[in-house]
Formats: structure tokens, sequence, C-alpha cells
């Protein structure tokens, strides 16, 4: 009996050998898919912010010299004390808090669109700015400071151990959850506003986003931006948000305004 399994196990090993054989050595491999291509998630269309947290210091310009929950310095604490609003009209900036260290807080809607096989854009509404999400790129020696800055954006891959739990973007590099987030690194910023209120970020300021898409039971779509913003010059450690979107069927209420100083 245990000669026969023997012999049939063989068999079976040669059979198969045999087919492998046939088929001849695998072929080249393809070229490496888009990231538009290999996008683990869509993120397309239009997205309204839901504002749950944070009200007194989002849905409206908080009052002067409100600074709480930012880690802000001696320094900072000046040109807080110091805003005026006036003075950002006269000098045509009024949208210093609608760069990307500040916009993703505002009210208001975006519109995620692919601009090309590489780059991922974002619109929005408040302000009238628009972000480009480079994929593989790096900021050209000769990018100059903008309110939106030079974006090189990724895939995040999935845990090395299947469950394993991701890693804290506070403290180190953050493995995406299960490979269906967006991690976003901003820099080459112009100085401008964390909050309406004149909340200043530096030009050294360097931003990270993480995209964290999902879905609810009943089909509703929303995505998470984990908004993690460094300031040696203005803040004494890392100020970190978290901004809910949700999905709409379309751009019927969409609204275009542009930036306000107040």
């Amino acid at each position: 009996m245990i000669a026969r399994i023997g012999l049939l196990v063989a068999t079976v090993c040669v059979s198969a050998a045999s087919s492998l054989l046939a088929q001849g050595p695998p072929g080249p491999p393809g070229p490496p898919r888009s990231p538009k291509a290999a996008a683990p998630v869509d993120l397309t269309g239009y997205w309204v912010s839901v504002i749950a947290e944070d009200w007194r210091w989002r849905m409206v310009t908080p009052l002067k010299g409100d600074a709480a929950s930012i880690p802000i310095t001696p320094e900072s604490r000046k040109l807080v004390d110091a805003w005026d609003p006036a003075k950002d009209e006269a000098a045509s900036v009024q949208c210093k808090a609608y760069g990307a260290a500040g916009v993703m807080r505002l009210p208001g809607r975006v519109h995620i669109t692919w601009q090309d096989d590489t780059t991922l854009k974002l619109e929005t509404d408040a302000g009238t700015q628009t972000r480009l999400f480079r994929f593989g790129g790096t900021p050209p020696p000769t990018e100059k400071p903008s309110w939106q800055g030079y974006s090189v954006a990724n895939w995040e891959r999935p845990p090395a151990t299947p469950g394993a739990p991701p890693t804290l973007p506070i403290f180190a590099t953050r493995i995406g959850t299960r490979g269906r987030s967006l991690e976003v690194t901003t820099t080459h910023l112009r100085p401008g506003y964390l909050r309406k209120n004149g909340v200043p970020y530096g030009d050294k300021v360097s931003l990270t986003e993480y995209f964290d898409y999902y879905k609810e039971p009943n089909g509703d779509e929303w995505f998470t931006v984990t908004t993690i913003v460094r300031d040696p010059q203005y803040l004494n450690g890392p100020f970190i948000t978290s901004s809910d979107f949700k999905k709409e069927p379309d751009g019927s209420k969409w609204r275009p305004t542009p930036c306000t100083a107040r």
C-alpha cells in the first residue's frame, strides 16, 4: 500500500514538472502600473467637510489671540496677538489661511480628480485653491514657495504582518491600514496661517498628510485626512489634526469662493 502511494506521488510530481517544462520559462515582467492604475482606493469625486469637533476654530474665524490646542512658541504668540486682518487685506495676502497647512480644516468642499496618470489634483471651493499630489516626484531645485507648496505622494503599503496595527505617524513613518491610505508630504510652502485668526507657520514648515478611505455598511463613502504640521520656528512640537470628508453624489453644491482675511 505504501509503495503504491509513493508511486502515485512520484507520478504526479513528474507530470507537474513535465507540464511546467512544456510551458517554457516565464516571460519578462510587464511594465509597472501607473499610480492611477495601481490606486488601492478611488478618492476622486466631490467631498464635503463634516465638522463634528473644533467647531469654534473651524466654522467661524476664532477670536484674536485664540491659539488654544496649538503648541506655539513665544515668537508665534507675538504674531497671534498682533494679528490684523486689515493689514493682510492691504498687503493682498488674504489667502494666508488657505495654504496647504490650513486649508483642509476650513469648512467647504473638495473636488479630487486625476490630472494625469501620476498626478492627483485636489481643488477646494474655499479660497479656490488647487493642490497637486505628484507620485514619484521630487521638488525641482528652482521650486518657489507658494500657498500650496510642492506635494509628493505615494500609496501606503499594507502591514508586513497580516492584522498588525499601523505604527503611529507621530513617532515614525506609518505603514498604512491594509494599503488603503494615501501619504502626501508637502514642502516649499509660503508662510501662512494654521487658523484664520493669524496663528502662523513659516517658510521652514513641513506637512505630512494621510488620507484614509473607508466605506460604511450603508454605502456612504468617507475619507479622513490626518495632518501633521512641523515648524521649528513657530511650533514647539508637531501640530496634529484629523478632518473628515463625506462623498457627495455630484458637484451640484460646489460653490468656489475667493479667499477672505476675516
